[in-house]
């Protein structure tokens, strides 16, 4: 096996990061078996096409697998202003303590005052179900979000009341089929407004075929939000203010990491948000908080050795991540490849597995 050349060392820009991606590879809709999407294996130059269950048998046993078993909220809601115009709400996260209050992106014609009431539709009808009355702005880095208490408690609204917050590049309403596919086997932690999705390809075939090669599991906490899909607006990506997500990694899996690490053993990330939550202990040595880490080439990683990951947005801050993980120049050539060869991008798109890059 040839090992891909480690990443250069540069000063990179935003436009080192795009990319020209044909329309029709952005996926719409999930492949009709988990498992019988697309696996690039970029280990190695030149790549090898996979089918992903195949993943099993190019892992050793010994090796320690790290899910996000976060689950998706229905955390889209529409309704209205008292006036009758149009709003819709995006809950980025739920706060603890009374008051049923929320943390949600505001999207609307004219903001209400503070202290407005906004009548809130029920499922899919224009009907007035609950209430959400706007306490002010949350002090988040881009200003984007606003704080709100719901006449109830907000989990059950939304599951009674939202729809699933399919990402912008999705071009239908959401349906059954994504309140299904567009959410993990494992989930079980709710409080993400967006999947981890490479962890979408995994199935119970796989993961009994993973048990049966001595593959260990382990998993965290990474409540994905709406940031993931923000784009770099600044050339100069040191500029770019990254978001923030909470995350919690379980005593458990920080020592099932030490002893993998301890027999020789190598971590594989699935899904950027792992890695995240992963490298952000790593360097804080805190299990649970907020992280904004920004990872670009350059980065030194302290846990991950390998990583399963779908295809990225262009000029994305995940496109950056991928780069400083497996190589800048290597990564550019697995897109061309992935493109050339028709793989399906982004959320319900393939994915490939990468090794991290040599010092």
């Amino acid at each position: 096996m040839t090992t891909l050349n480690p990443r250069t060392q540069r000063a990179y820009t935003l436009g080192d990061f795009d990319f020209a991606l044909p329309s029709a590879l952005i996926a719409q809709h999930p492949s009709a078996e988990r498992s019988a999407s697309r696996l690039l294996d970029g280990r190695q130059s030149p790549p090898v096409d996979r089918i992903f269950r195949d993943l099993p048998d190019l892992l050793q046993p010994g090796d320690l697998m790290v899910f996000n078993d976060t689950q998706v909220i229905k955390a889209r809601l529409f309704g209205e202003k008292a006036s009758g115009g149009k709003v819709e709400l995006l809950v980025e996260r739920v706060l603890h303590g009374p008051g049923h209050e929320v943390v949600a992106h505001m999207k609307v014609s004219k903001k209400p005052p503070i202290g407005a009431t906004l009548h809130m539709h029920a499922g899919g009808s224009t009907q007035s179900a609950f209430t959400a009355t706007l306490l002010g702005r949350w002090p988040d880095a881009q200003g984007a979000l606003f704080r709100f208490a719901f006449s109830d408690e907000p989990h059950a609204l939304m599951a009674a009341h939202g729809h699933v917050p399919l990402p912008p590049y999705i071009e239908h309403g959401d349906t059954e089929e994504d309140e299904r596919r567009y959410q993990t086997v494992f989930a079980k932690n709710p409080g993400a407004v967006a999947a981890p999705t490479a962890a979408l390809h995994f199935d119970e075939g796989v993961l009994a075929a993973l048990d049966a090669q001595g593959v260990q599991r382990a998993s965290v906490t990474l409540h994905v939000g709406a940031g993931t899909f923000q784009p770099c607006k600044s050339d100069n990506i040191a500029e770019h203010v990254m978001h923030s997500e909470w995350y919690h990694i379980p005593e458990a899996t920080q020592q099932a990491i030490r002893e993998a690490k301890a027999r020789g053993g190598r971590v594989l990330a699935v899904g950027t948000t792992s890695v995240r939550t992963l490298e952000s202990w790593a360097r804080t040595g805190a299990s649970s908080g907020d992280t904004d880490i920004f990872i670009t080439p350059g980065f030194e990683f302290q846990v991950v050795d390998f990583l399963i990951t779908n295809f990225h947005l262009p000029k994305s801050t995940l496109m950056m991540l991928v780069s400083a993980f497996a190589g800048y120049e290597p990564i550019m050539a697995l897109y061309r490849h992935a493109i050339e060869q028709r793989y399906r991008f982004f959320s319900y798109g393939d994915s490939m597995l990468l090794q991290r890059a040599g010092p």
